[in-house]
């Protein structure tokens, strides 16, 4: 009675363990790096969404600004089209908040006026970015007013830096597939040689070449799909480290905590290695298979 494919692929890969564990890892190596483009891309996305979505700016008032200026401002933003809140921060106030969101002795030790008075305003998401640049000039052509900051410009910069680490990923994208298909190529090439007097005396017998290639097809399919699983798990005991580490304050900043890859985009990375290794085994033994 014949065997499965799976089964003789099993008895092939248990006898020849190194090599394909060799290719494992090689393919392992390859997927950790687009993995970790991949990871960069979710979380600076979540970011930036936090950001784009973020509903706040900051006026910062000059230091002669008087308490009936910035009572009168107060007073014109809360009745604002799509302002839901205000909030007056004095400097002492500035100065107590972000001393004690860092802990930084070098802040600490900076005198109150250092520090500027601001208007904290929080507006509705769904006030359009014109509307927002507009109520951003009409309130730095105030008197009492320095600055305002609306921050929009770090969701334009982490835009960019999206842009930029998703045209990365797809450049990893194709080194990976070369890669993938380079290694297991070879190992599937070596793994026939060692077993060519095996597929000698199956072609004598009449197997077709379809039964004799399909165990090296799902050779290739294991090694890139453990591949693919072994660069995820090694990912996930890296993020686990830096996350452990990583400072609540910088994600107090950032507006976000780090995530770790979807189950989708693992899911996919596992799908297109098994894919990749079943293309490179089956293209590999085309000029292979004659006796």
């Amino acid at each position: 009675m014949a065997q499965s494919p799976v089964r003789r692929a099993f008895r092939g890969a248990k006898n020849d363990w190194r090599l394909h564990a060799l290719s494992v890892f090689s393919v392992a190596v390859a997927f950790v790096c687009l993995a970790a483009a991949l990871l960069l891309v979710v979380n600076v996305g979540k970011v930036r969404a936090r950001w784009a979505e973020s509903g706040r700016a900051s006026v910062y008032l000059r230091k002669n600004a008087t308490a009936a200026q910035v009572a009168s401002i107060e007073k014109a933003l809360k009745q604002s089209e799509g302002v839901t809140a205000v909030r007056v921060v004095s400097s002492e106030d500035a100065r107590r908040e972000l001393v004690g969101l860092t802990n930084d002795p070098v802040l600490d030790s900076l005198p109150t006026d250092a520090f500027p008075a601001s208007l904290e305003v929080a507006i509705e998401s769904r006030v359009a970015a014109e509307r927002l640049g507009k109520l951003s000039s009409q309130l730095s052509a105030l008197p009492a007013v320095e600055s305002v900051e609306t921050y929009g410009a770090w969701s334009e910069r982490l835009a960019a830096l999206l842009t930029g680490g998703v045209s990365a990923s797809l450049l990893l994208a194709g080194v990976v597939l070369a890669a993938v298909v380079s290694v297991v190529s070879s190992t599937i090439r070596m793994s026939l040689q060692r077993r060519r007097i095996e597929v000698e005396v199956m072609k004598l017998v009449g197997a077709t070449d379809t039964y004799v290639r399909s165990p090296f097809v799902v050779e290739g399919a294991a090694q890139g799909g453990f591949g693919a699983l072994l660069a995820i798990a090694l990912l996930g005991c890296l993020f686990a480290i830096v996350q452990s580490h990583f400072d609540s304050n910088l994600a107090a900043l950032l507006g976000a905590t780090p995530v770790f890859l979807p189950w989708t985009a693992m899911f996919g990375l596992i799908s297109a290695g098994a894919l990749l290794g079943a293309i490179a085994a089956y293209g590999s033994l085309r000029k292979l298979l004659v006796v």
